[in-house]
């Protein structure tokens, strides 16, 4: 699915602050955007919502009503989301649906996961 409207998406670093190497500044600061971005109650709900939506994915007048904030507010904080790289937009008509973007949940969940407590891949 093409997100159309993904303005300027934050791109994570490639190392984790606790993969055993210093992350380098600008890497840091990529990766304290994205996390400023999940840091906040309504975004954090707005993920969640999203996420069991029925198609796994939702419009500004779905997720009005359920977060209990304007229409502008929640514009406001599916933009930064979005920016952030954590969901896609498509626009449809007049709606735009957004949905989450898995791989940059995960890529967030390795990078704060150090090595040494990841899930190993075992082959047998």
């Amino acid at each position: 699915m093409g997100g159309v409207g993904a303005a300027k998406t934050t791109a994570m670093p490639a190392i984790s602050p606790l993969g055993g190497e210093p992350i380098k500044r600008a890497d840091a600061e990529r990766l304290a955007g994205v996390l400023k971005a999940f840091a906040d109650p309504a975004r954090l709900r707005l993920l969640s919502l999203i996420q069991s939506a029925p198609e796994g994915e939702a419009s500004v007048s779905d997720l009005t009503a359920p977060l209990g904030l304007s229409q502008p507010t929640v514009s406001h904080h599916l933009r930064i989301l979005t920016e952030a790289g954590l969901l896609e937009r498509e626009k449809r008509g007049v709606w735009a649906y957004y949905r989450l973007v898995p791989s940059a949940i995960a890529t967030i969940a390795d990078l704060l996961t150090p090595p040494r407590k990841r899930p190993t891949k075992r082959t047998r």
